[in-house]
């Protein structure tokens, strides 16, 4: 069951698609990740590129054309003494204009005069804590001139950020697998859905054999890569039905061609003075006829389908057929015996075809029934028919086989051909009826014929 599972065409695609999927989403979850602590570093970088610029912007000159730093009271503040926060200014002449602390002007006034664009540095071991700074040095105008600014933040400071950062994170954690789920199920659903048409054409498929070779596969509504499949099919399905059409009109034209020679010969066999050869060549004609009926009958039934949407009597049918073939079971040492139900057995089919599978039963049993025993033939009003003898029986391995064409067990007594029993069964079949085979208490044989019952009809309905 695994096995064939795993070469369902469905579950590979689905597999597939999980896959592609899972990694799909991973990828995406390390690229978020990665970008959002870029960005969180790329944010403190602009927040210090910003702080210079602030820096600049209050540089200016005094009445003794002096360049001096006034900074409001709130940005002063996150600038003293045990800040997390430093700064150096140079003036245009290079010199200390304003440090934040006496160590990083002592620091930066050795360093080389600041690019204009900003150009990021790290400290280690700086200041009397020995922690790592992380800076950015620019060049940037202002009232006094050209200033080259030095801006630094403690190692660190950014911890609050990547803390939010995770903490979303982790509240995103659990909606990321029920997307990829909910993903994996509209994408099955997408797959089962595409898949339908291959799943009609089986079904379809399914229902095409000897009796049915008319049907075609249908390829509108199927993707390309299983049309073509699909076409070939149909094209090996026009190739069979014209051999299966050329097989029974061969039938069907040997066994008529055989109806007129026989019977000239079972004529001239009337008129000839008996002996023993002669007994026993006369049954091996009734046999030979029985055979070429019975092709008949079964090229009928592959070529025409039956119009079972009549109304049957079960009784009437037993009923005559039990009256034309009770001479010949006489003659064949044997006897029936009908058992009608009280009222008329109605049921819903052809009443030719029931006709020929109920003379079909009989011929068989009386075929198999030990001399001077009695062939019983019944209807019941659940829409059933019964034929029943006192014979060998049938093994319950061979229930099933004795309704293939020409297949006769090894026990079977009769010299019949293997027809009569397969001729019930495409009749049953055209009646979507069943059929099914009991001991016979005593011995012997019961072989039921279960039909639908015909709806009563109402007048004025």
């Amino acid at each position: 069951m695994i096995a064939g599972r795993f070469k369902s065409l469905q579950l590979r695609l689905a597999v597939r698609l999980a896959l592609l999927y899972v990694a799909a989403t991973a990828i995406g979850v390390g690229v978020l990740v990665y970008q959002a602590y870029e960005t969180a570093d790329t944010l403190n970088d602009r927040e210090l590129s910003l702080r210079a610029a602030d820096l600049a912007r209050y540089v200016s000159v005094g009445a003794d054309g002096q360049a001096r730093l006034d900074l409001p009271p709130k940005l002063a503040a996150s600038y003293e003494t045990g800040s997390d926060d430093v700064f150096a200014i140079r003036g245009p002449d290079q010199r200390i204009l304003a440090a934040s602390s006496p160590s990083f002007g002592d620091t930066v006034a050795k360093w080389p005069t600041a690019p204009d664009d900003p150009s990021y540095f790290h400290l280690k071991n700086f200041g009397i804590a020995a922690q790592e700074y992380y800076g950015v040095s620019i060049q940037l105008g202002s009232a006094a001139g050209p200033l080259s600014i030095f801006v630094a933040r403690a190692a660190g400071t950014d911890a609050l950020v990547h803390s939010i950062l995770r903490e979303f994170l982790l509240d995103i954690a659990w909606i990321i697998p029920l997307l990829v789920i909910i993903t994996l199920a509209i994408g099955v659903l997408a797959i089962r859905n595409g898949l339908k048409p291959v799943r009609e054409v089986s079904a379809i498929a399914s229902t095409i054999g000897p009796s049915a070779t008319s049907v075609r596969l249908p390829g509108g509504n199927l993707p390309s890569e299983i049309k073509p499949v699909v076409v070939a099919v149909n094209h090996a399905l026009d190739r069979l039905e014209q051999g299966f059409a050329v097989q029974r009109q061969f039938t069907a034209n040997a066994a008529h061609e055989l109806r007129t020679p026989l019977a000239i010969i079972t004529a001239a066999l009337e008129t000839i003075d008996g002996s023993e050869q002669l007994t026993k060549l006369k049954a091996d004609v009734a046999r030979m006829n029985r055979l070429v009926q019975q092709l008949l009958r079964v090229a009928r039934l592959d070529a025409v389908a039956l119009d079972v949407s009549g109304t049957v009597d079960l009784n009437a049918v037993a009923a005559e057929v039990v009256a034309s073939m009770a001479p010949w079971a006489l003659a064949q040492r044997r006897t029936i015996a009908l058992e009608q139900s009280e009222n008329p057995v109605n049921v819903k089919g052809n009443r030719h075809a029931i006709e020929d599978a109920i003379r079909n039963l009989v011929e068989n049993a009386v075929m198999h029934a030990p001399l001077q025993s009695e062939i019983a033939v019944g209807t019941n009003s659940n829409g059933s028919l019964s034929v029943s003898d006192h014979g060998s029986g049938v093994p319950q391995e061979e229930r099933e086989r004795i309704f293939e064409r020409f297949w006769r067990g090894q026990s079977a007594r009769s010299q019949g051909a293997g027809l009569g029993l397969a001729i019930v069964k495409e009749i049953m079949r055209a009646h979507a009826g069943s059929i099914s085979i009991d001991d016979n208490v005593g011995g012997g044989t019961v072989i039921t014929l279960h039909f639908s019952l015909a709806l009563p009809c109402h007048p004025g309905i």
